[in-house]
């Protein structure tokens, strides 16, 4: 079941619409218009960016050697990067809500196949993290 959902109410494709700007397009100007959740979504594009290398690193020890990350296509390498900042740095949020809302967001950016292995690299990775930390 393919949901579509409106851009400006989910505040997840905002910040995958920011932080792409930001990492392929060097949109050097990030504007947040006014939307209910324009704290939640200014705290994490501007983390995301600020810990872009240490998302990176940890990505990279995670998902092992045989991944690739620059293979990726450029909308899933900023959905990564944008969900393992909220699963290192957002600990009160649910390894499936952060899922969830993003795979929500990514039917917005990709094909059903894509959502799937989406759905398989999150759900890796949150896992990997949150064991980790805990």
């Amino acid at each position: 079941m393919r949901t579509h959902y409106n851009p400006k109410n989910n505040p997840r494709v905002i910040i995958i619409q920011k932080l792409y700007g930001k990492f392929y397009n060097e949109d050097d100007d990030l504007y947040f218009p006014k939307h209910r959740f324009k704290k939640f979504i200014k705290d994490i594009v501007l983390g995301t960016i600020e810990r872009n290398d240490l998302i990176l690193d940890e990505l990279n020890n995670k998902l092992g050697d045989e991944f690739v990350f620059e293979k990726l296509d450029k909308v899933f390498q900023t959905i990564l990067k944008a969900a393992t900042y909220e699963f290192m740095y957002k600990p009160n949020l649910s390894i499936n809500i952060i899922i969830k809302e993003y795979l929500n967001s990514s039917n917005f950016f990709l094909e059903v196949s894509q959502t799937k292995y989406l759905n398989a690299l999150l759900d890796n990775v949150g896992k990997k993290l949150r064991s980790h930390n805990a």
